[in-house]
């Protein structure tokens, strides 16, 4: 008979001070995700699984958390999930469940997503990225879900292009045309500005499944930026693009309150007390330095700013 093996994570520590977090990360999981009159979508997850750890125990069950995440994940891979959030609720009510000395289980989980369009000029067909991002927290209290993207876009420097718009304002004055027709044609063609790739993050967050569609979340995110960009684009298509973010160019500020403004527009229905997180991070083209803006807020509250 063998002899059984000492459980140390169940000793207590030398310093007995409790800890938020502990768990596993890096966890890679193929999950099932399930379309209604359409194949289900196979997305390559990466988990993160978390339980609070009491000041009296020394370490947390890896071997027990790895467990449970295995035993959830084959079972969504196996039978198709319609919501990706549902998958880390499962999996974070399991946690609490199988550790009896924790009172918080935390699951995260991000995943490459593809959708199918048309390219805005050309009417290519072309794909666009977007990273799911989707997360569950239960407690004795119940669970809390959220989903949402990250998403890529194109933004221009509002206050770059004032300085262009002065500088041609001035050529064009210096060249005797009317100020009439300068403001006319500066209104018709706007100028030039540096520009920038953008980085939309937009979630929700709520007791339960947030009552809101996957694809309807990535859309608010990529419309909140100067223009959309395409994996594959033809010279009309370029043109297109360029013109439209110089149309309307947007300050890291100005992407976060238009994605407020598509989220409130998009999601009338959505409790009062959601949590919406909107992010965006601008790579600078002519810094060093990148430029960032966020806001997190109760979907009520964001509700009363937007229509005030």
């Amino acid at each position: 008979m063998s002899q059984q093996l000492p459980d140390v994570q169940a000793s207590s520590p030398d310093v007995t001070v409790g800890l938020n977090r502990v768990g596993v990360t890096g966890v890679e999981k193929l999950v099932k995700l399930g379309r209604r009159d359409r194949d289900p979508i196979v997305l390559m997850a990466e988990f993160e699984v978390y339980v609070d750890l009491p000041s009296w125990r020394k370490g947390a069950d890896m071997s027990r958390n790895m467990e449970v995440i295995d035993e959830t994940l084959e079972t969504a891979v196996g039978t198709e999930a319609y919501r990706v959030e549902d998958v880390c609720g499962d999996a974070a009510e399991l946690l609490l469940e199988k550790h009896d000395y924790t009172t918080k289980a935390e699951v995260r989980m991000e995943a490459e997503y593809v959708t199918h369009e048309s390219t805005p000029e050309s009417g290519m067909a072309t794909q666009s990225t977007a990273d799911i991002i989707a997360s569950a927290t239960a407690t004795e209290e119940g669970t809390r879900e959220e989903i949402g993207a990250r998403v890529t876009g194109m933004t221009v420097c509002p206050c770059s292009q004032g300085m262009s718009a002065s500088r041609a304002r001035d050529t064009l004055r210096g060249m005797n045309v009317e100020d009439e027709v300068i403001e006319e044609f500066l209104e018709t063609m706007p100028q030039a500005g540096h520009s920038q790739r953008g980085h939309a993050t937009l979630t929700v967050e709520s007791e339960g499944a947030p009552e809101v569609d996957l694809n309807d979340l990535i859309e608010v995110a990529r419309d909140s930026m100067s223009a959309r960009i395409y994996n594959l684009a033809k010279r009309p298509d370029e043109d297109h693009m360029t013109f439209e973010a110089h149309k309307d160019a947007k300050f890291v500020e100005d992407c976060v309150r238009a994605m407020a403004e598509g989220v409130v527009d998009a999601f009338p229905d959505l409790p009062e007390d959601a949590i919406v997180t909107m992010k965006q991070s601008n790579d600078e083209s002519i810094h060093q330095h990148n430029a960032h803006a966020e806001r997190v807020a109760e979907f009520g509250d964001l509700v009363g700013e937007v229509e005030e």
